[in-house]
């Protein structure tokens, strides 16, 4: 490559509390109609003072230990100056000084490591929506707690700022402290993006893109925007250090104002709210909340089942926390039907259902094992699993009424092969089989198994089959 491209990542997540930040109000506004999970705290009407909500700062502590972070025991608020209709205060409650959460790292699928620079604690503003010649504004998002996770410039590919958007996604999935609803901006990403000259001691000059809220966005943006920044370069002209949007539609992204440094914000000390003092107690305590991450389950399913497939399942924490029942002698099965049949596109609105328990997938895979069921069956009745109607029932009576269950019985298996032999349409196959032509026993099995009607095990069919040809 001529250029060599460096990019920090700010990710914004929202906390999953049930309260803002600093209001009583819900913090939950999905599917709710806009300006109606609003509080006049949150609309700054004079004279309304903020009360810090606890339960932020237990998820931002939690963040913090599954970001393989420093917790700062004391950590304060700023106040962070700007003039926009989403944000009627006129400043952001922010940590700019003494962020709660210190350095950290996270480590991606091939095992690199992009550091944490820091996390802080903030209010979100509002949302706000064009429509050519107006905007409307909806302050229902307007004050809900955020961390703001600010990564090192380690990151050097569109992939690698992919794959870290991703894994960050499930880290805070994981570690339960937001619902990652990408879609209606639990998390969103802010990427900056600067090219240099192969080993050039000093970085170019970013431009940042704002609000990315999917991983293909971002590996997109990253993909245009080094295109052209390397353009601007070739041409001897300079990159403008600003603030750029970008479009899904039309794959590029587009100027929106000039970056401001941190004096332009005219940073103040927050007076209403006192410093956040946590005791090495309460933190410690909050540490043990931690429950089992994706790199963690990476190690645990090592050697058991296929990398490609874990990394599918990752993407479902409910998914490989089941899996940790399954004993290991059908983990691998159990992992490829989560994999092959649930997550195909048709059945994906099943992830919404109950899952089906331990020794349900362990009596199917055991019925699979001793001929039972085919593949094809072991499928179906898997699936009817998230039947509301059959949930409860044990596997083996849910094959029974599909009326899947394989016939294994030798003698059962003999009547059923000696009729077909004995029809005049299997004669020609049975004397090109006995000629050498072993591919007809497909044609014969398939006879078997349709007098049978399917029942039939057919590779106990192909053996009988055989034996009785020679």
């Amino acid at each position: 490559m001529k250029y060599e491209i460096t990019i920090g990542i700010e990710c914004h997540v929202q906390l999953k509390t049930k309260t803002k930040l600093f209001s009583e109000v819900d913090n939950d506004a999905r599917g709710k109609s806009p300006n109606s999970c609003v509080s006049p705290v949150d609309y700054a009407l004079p004279g309304m003072l903020p009360r810090l909500n606890k339960e932020a700062i237990h998820l931002a502590v939690l963040a913090g230990f599954a970001l393989n972070s420093e917790i700062n025991l004391e950590s304060r608020f700023d106040r962070k100056h700007y003039y926009y209709p989403d944000l009627p205060k006129g400043y952001q409650i922010t940590q700019l000084y003494h962020p709660i959460i210190g350095a950290g790292y996270v480590a991606l699928p091939d095992g690199e490591k992009v550091r944490i620079e820091h996390a802080h604690l903030e209010e979100d503003a509002g949302k706000l929506s064009h429509f050519g010649s107006y905007s409307l504004v909806d302050l229902n998002r307007a004050g809900t707690p955020l961390i703001e996770i600010v990564s090192m410039p380690d990151i050097h590919s569109a992939k690698a700022a992919h794959d870290y958007c991703k894994e960050l996604w499930r880290i805070m999935t994981f570690a339960g402290v937001t619902y990652g609803d990408l879609y209606n901006g639990n998390m969103r990403f802010d990427i900056n993006i600067s090219l240099a000259k192969p080993g050039a001691k000093q970085l170019g000059t970013r431009a940042e893109i704002k609000n990315l809220n999917s991983f293909r966005s971002v590996e997109r943006a990253v993909e245009y925007e080094y295109s052209r920044q390397s353009k601007l370069l070739d041409h001897g002209e300079k990159v403008v250090q600003e603030t750029r949007g970008w479009s899904d539609v039309s794959g590029k992204t587009t100027s929106q104002r000039s970056k401001e440094e941190a004096q332009d914000y005219r940073y103040m000390p927050e007076p209403d709210i006192p410093p956040i003092r946590l005791t090495k107690e309460y933190v410690d305590n909050i540490k043990q909340e931690l429950v089992l991450l994706p790199e963690n389950y990476r190690k645990k399913f090592s050697g058991k089942i296929p990398s490609d497939i874990v990394e599918i399942l990752l993407d479902y924490p409910q998914l490989v926390q089941k899996l940790s029942g399954i004993s290991e002698k059908y983990l691998k099965t159990v992992a490829n039907l989560f994999a092959s049949v649930l997550l195909a596109e048709e059945n994906s609105s099943l992830l919404n259902d109950e899952l089906p328990s331990e020794k349900q997938l362990e009596d199917l895979c055991e019925m699979k094992e001793k001929g039972e069921l085919s593949s094809t069956n072991t499928k179906e009745v898997f699936l009817k699993f998230f039947d509301p109607e059959m949930h409860y029932k044990d596997t083996r009576a849910i094959a029974k009424e599909l009326n899947v269950i394989q016939e294994n019985d030798s003698g059962e298996l003999e009547k059923i092969v000696d009729e077909v032999l004995g029809k005049p349409e299997t004669q020609q196959a049975q004397a090109d089989y006995r000629a050498g032509s072993e591919k007809v026993i497909g044609f014969l099995v398939g006879q078997v198994m349709k007098a049978s009607r399917g029942k039939a095990n057919p590779s106990a069919v192909q053996e009988i089959l055989k034996e009785k040809l020679k």
